[in-house]
């Protein structure tokens, strides 16, 4: 209790608060504008912290975390752009209920969903850090690949309407991935000579382009309605705050499930908050009576991801606070910060510095409060972006794109990618291609072949994949996911061709 109290003082300080709040409106903002992540707008923060107190400069840094994960559903809603990685499942309902002219509730549903994930994955943190942590670390290579399986199995989910162009699009997002330098050997491949491919394809320059410059290149199609003034979203610039919360709070086996995946897969290094969201967002697909609503609007569709997404904060400080081990590239540097300020980090943390541990479990609630504070007297800001006219935002949003991804590595080269992947985006939506399957596998694939390479050279014996029980257990839910997932498409092409439904 005294080591609660000593934490809690420090942090409800008055001047750390305001460095908070300064850190969450950082983070919100810095996820909001495509290209600029959650991590880069922590490394920016990292110095500015070093001349303060550990747990103040700590607290600080998880407000931005925090504001990051929430910042990226803004672009996600009204311009149909995922503003970071881990809310790409988020435009699939947030952007269409913006289009129909509800921005106000898909923006406050998302906000809400991230303020009840972080404070549920909070929850869990503290009472589950060390089992959960003990339980994370001791998963092999053979574990992380079967569960990217599993993972991959959502490209089914995500198909759309047809089945083999939804796997022709998760194809090309795994051939994408191998490009560059082997993960393992460091050697070049795929990549047929040309300097502009030697480094691969980053992440991000993907990202932007099959879904940013493809959404901007079909937003100015037609020149007539750029010349008459067309706005980007038509609508009521309205939201009812309270009406949403009570709107999330009904679903509350969607929220709890949600965040739960969240920090599971938070807990796991290497996974993080893009695997998150697409997971939490499957499940509740899969979940539901209606699951042919989802990708049209359905609030359930953006309550699943964003507490997905979101809960990944609390589970990544799991394995890092119980045995020092960072969960992603923010809880590494949030170590880095620790071990700046002279704190070992590791199995003795919680016994060695009780206060630091007790305030870090309140600074995630204190930094999930005041960016809901922050978003929802800043909504109405927000949402004037529906406001602006196609002919002011797209160059605009254009414009942070390049920037963005110039921005990533300082490479004139991204710029050329951005444009060629932007332009393979638009033919792949124009040809009714949908995108969501390529950037899973650009996310995944990399992943995958990593820990099946490690897996392999520490045993070749590939029986070990079926014998070992956690890697059994996601093998057999990738094939049921799998079947199930074939056995709707099937029921769905018997609607389409009898009208009755075979079940």
């Amino acid at each position: 209790m005294d080591a609660f109290l000593t934490g809690a003082a420090e942090v409800l300080a008055p001047t750390t608060l305001l460095y908070m709040l300064m850190g969450s409106i950082a983070g919100i903002i810095a996820a909001a504008i495509p290209g600029f992540t959650v991590t880069m707008a922590i490394v920016l923060t990292l110095p500015l912290t070093f001349a303060m107190e550990p747990l103040t400069g700590i607290s600080v840094m998880l407000s931005v975390y925090v504001g990051g994960y929430t910042g990226g559903l803004i672009s996600a809603a009204l311009l149909g752009i995922p503003g970071t990685p881990s809310a790409v499942a988020t435009t699939f309902d947030a952007f269409p209920m913006a289009r129909k002219g509800e921005p106000g509730r898909a923006l406050s549903l998302g906000v809400w969903a991230s303020f009840f994930g972080t404070i549920i994955s909070t929850i869990v943190l503290i009472i589950a850090a060390p089992p959960l942590a003990i339980f994370a670390v001791k998963l092999g290579p053979w574990e992380y690949f079967a569960l990217i399986v599993f993972a991959l199995t959502i490209v089914a989910s995500l198909v759309g309407h047809s089945l083999e162009r939804g796997l022709i699009a998760a194809m090309i997002g795994l051939a994408i991935s191998t490009i560059g330098t082997d993960p393992m050997m460091g050697r070049p491949r795929f990549d047929f000579g040309l300097e502009i491919l030697a480094a691969g394809l980053p992440f991000l320059v993907v990202l932007i382009g099959i879904f940013a410059i493809s959404q901007l290149i079909s937003e100015v199609e037609d020149a007539n309605a750029i010349k008459k003034g067309e706005k980007l979203i038509e609508g009521e610039i309205d939201f009812k705050t309270w009406a949403v919360m009570r709107e999330v709070l009904m679903r509350p086996v969607n929220l709890l499930r949600s965040s739960i995946v969240g920090v599971l897969i938070g807990a796991l290094p290497g996974a993080g908050g893009s695997i998150a969201n697409l997971v939490a967002y499957d499940q509740a697909k899969r979940s539901s009576k209606t699951p042919e609503k989802f990708g049209e609007g359905i609030a359930d569709g953006v309550v699943a991801s964003e507490a997905g997404n979101s809960a990944t904060a609390g589970g990544g400080l799991i394995p890092l606070i119980a045995l020092g081990i960072p969960g992603s590239a923010v809880d590494a540097i949030l170590m880095a910060s620790l071990m700046v300020h002279g704190i070992s980090v590791g199995p003795r943390l919680i016994m060695d510095n009780a206060d630091l541990v007790y305030g870090m479990f309140l600074a995630m609630a204190v930094s999930s409060l005041i960016m809901l504070v922050v978003c929802v007297l800043s909504m109405r800001a927000f949402l004037r972006v529906a406001e602006v006219l196609k002919w002011v935002v797209v160059p605009a949003v254009l414009t942070c794109c390049v920037v963005g991804s110039f921005a990533l590595n300082n490479r004139v080269t991204d710029l050329y990618l951005l444009g060629f992947v932007g332009l393979l985006g638009y033919a792949l939506r124009a040809l009714d291609y949908p995108l969501a399957p390529l950037v899973l596998g650009v996310i995944l694939g990399p992943i995958a072949e990593t820990n099946l390479r490690r897996a392999l050279m520490t045993d070749p014996d590939w029986t070990l994949f079926l014998t070992r029980p956690v890697s059994l257990l996601f093998l057999v839910a990738a094939t049921a996911s799998v079947a199930w997932a074939v056995r709707t498409h099937l029921n769905r092409r018997a609607v389409d061709l009898t009208g009755k439904d075979p079940t």
